[in-house]
């Protein structure tokens, strides 16, 4: 019986270990789409952590599947991502929803009928302010020409090429 009980508390503690992460990722993409002559913005960050991040934000507990959420998590969005054109003028970038699973959230914007232009300059802090190790990568396509961008909490501006 006790051999069962501390063999249930070691597989649980296993467990949770497990569920946790070391490290934290985001990646985004932009690329360019000829057919709607927009460019098109995808996020991807973990769900675990954006929700934690959004609870610490409002004080209150969050379910990414809800329509509040969701609006939560725009507000933060469009604080900490954000592009300028090469003169310095903010980009609209247009929300379109986001796509929600246990794993990860994924974030769709877009800049409609508008090409990014070289000079242009991303600014990205996305859970970089909650999680210091945090760690986005932007990988930025404009036909056969992809340039890869790293942000962390000591880069969070970079310059399109």
């Amino acid at each position: 019986m006790i051999r069962a009980a501390l063999l249930a508390l070691t597989l649980a503690l296993a467990s949770n270990g497990a569920l946790a992460h070391n490290y934290h990722m985001g990646i985004a993409d932009i690329s360019y789409n000829p057919a709607s002559g927009s460019t098109e913005i995808v996020h991807t960050y973990t769900g675990h952590d954006v929700e934690a991040l959004l609870t610490q934000v409002y004080q209150r507990q969050f379910d990414l599947g809800q329509k509040d959420s969701e609006a939560a998590l725009r507000r933060y969005v469009e604080k900490q991502f954000y592009i300028t054109s090469a003169d310095g003028r903010r980009l609209r970038l247009d929300w379109v929803g986001i796509k929600v699973n246990a794993d990860n959230v994924v974030i769709f914007q877009e800049i409609t009928r508008t090409r990014l232009a070289p000079g242009a300059r991303i600014h990205h802090q996305m859970l970089t302010d909650f999680l210091p190790s945090q760690r986005n990568t932007l990988n930025v396509q404009d036909g056969e020409k992809i340039q890869t961008l790293f942000f962390d909490q000591k880069n969070v501006e970079l310059p399109v090429r």
